[in-house]
C-alpha cells in the first residue's frame, strides 16, 4: 500500500487561484489536501471547502502556515504547494518513485510559468539548470519529502522570508534533491506585476543579502516595498 501524501497549501487571499489549484488534485487517490489560511478576507476558505480541502486557520507567515499544516497532516509524505500552482497528472506515482531512489532527501518538479512569453521560457530553463546542478529548488516548484525527514529537520525556519531557501540548504546536507521532468505550472502574475528583469534582479539581490547575513525582517520589508513602489509608479504613469 502506498504512503499517503499530504498536500499543504498556505494561503492568503488566493480566491482567484485556489479553485484551479485544488481542481488539479480533486479525486486523486492517496492524497489529502490541507489549506492553511492566514486570515484571508476574500473567499479563499469558502472555495477551498467546496473543493474538499481541510481548512486550518493560522497566523500569517508562509513558514508558520506550512509548519501548522505539517503538524496536522496524516500523510507519511508532505508536499508543499503554493496556492497558484497546478500539479501535473500522475504526480502521486512520480513522487513515490522519486523518494524511493537511494540517497534522495526530497524532490521537486520542473517549473513552468503560465504565460506565452519567450523570456519566461528562457527563465524556466535557467531555473531548471539551477535546480539540477546547484540542487536549489524554491517553493513554487512543489517541494516534497517524507514527514520523518521534515520533522527531523525541525520544519521550516519561522522567518519572514527565505524560509524555503534555508530549508532546502539543510536538505542538501541530508542527500540528493530529485528534480522531476514533469512540470508544476505556476501563475505568471508576479513577473507580470513587476516585470521579468526587475523581479529577477530583486530576487537575486535578496538571496545575496541573505547569504551576507542581512536580517530577514529587513529583507521582507525591502521585498514588499519593491513591489509597492512599482505598483505606485504604474498608477502614476497612467494618470
Amino acid at each position: 500500500m502506498k504512503q499517503l501524501i499530504s498536500i499543504i497549501i498556505p494561503t492568503i487571499n488566493e480566491g482567484a487561484m485556489i479553485g484551479n489549484t485544488l481542481a488539479a488534485v480533486a479525486g486523486v487517490a492517496g492524497v489529502e489536501t490541507i489549506v492553511v489560511d492566514g486570515n484571508s478576507v476574500d473567499n479563499t476558505k469558502e472555495i477551498a471547502a467546496t473543493r474538499g480541502a481541510r481548512i486550518i486557520a493560522s497566523e500569517r507567515g508562509r513558514a508558520v502556515q506550512m509548519n501548522r499544516g505539517a503538524a496536522a497532516a496524516r500523510g507519511e509524505i508532505l508536499l508543499f504547494l503554493h496556492g497558484d500552482c497546478l500539479l501535473p497528472e500522475g504526480f502521486v506515482d512520480q513522487i513515490h518513485n522519486a523518494l524511493a531512489a537511494p540517497h534522495t532527501a526530497a524532490g521537486a518538479f520542473r517549473l513552468a510559468i503560465d504565460a506565452p512569453n519567450l523570456s519566461l521560457r528562457i527563465l524556466e530553463q535557467l531555473v531548471y539548470c539551477r535546480s539540477q546542478f546547484l540542487q536549489m529548488v524554491y517553493g513554487d516548484q512543489a517541494l516534497f519529502l517524507t514527514a520523518q525527514m521534515f520533522h527531523t529537520l525541525g520544519g521550516f525556519p519561522e522567518q519572514p522570508l527565505m524560509e524555503d531557501f534555508e530549508f532546502v540548504r539543510q536538505l542538501r546536507r541530508r542527500g540528493r534533491i530529485a528534480v522531476l521532468d514533469q512540470t508544476v505550472t505556476t501563475s505568471a502574475r508576479r513577473w507580470q506585476r513587476l516585470g521579468l528583469i526587475r523581479t529577477t534582479v530583486i530576487n537575486q539581490l535578496i538571496v545575496a543579502a541573505y547569504l551576507l547575513g542581512v536580517d530577514t525582517g529587513r529583507l521582507a520589508n525591502w521585498y514588499r516595498n519593491a513591489g509597492e513602489n512599482r505598483i505606485k509608479n504604474d498608477r502614476s504613469a497612467r494618470l
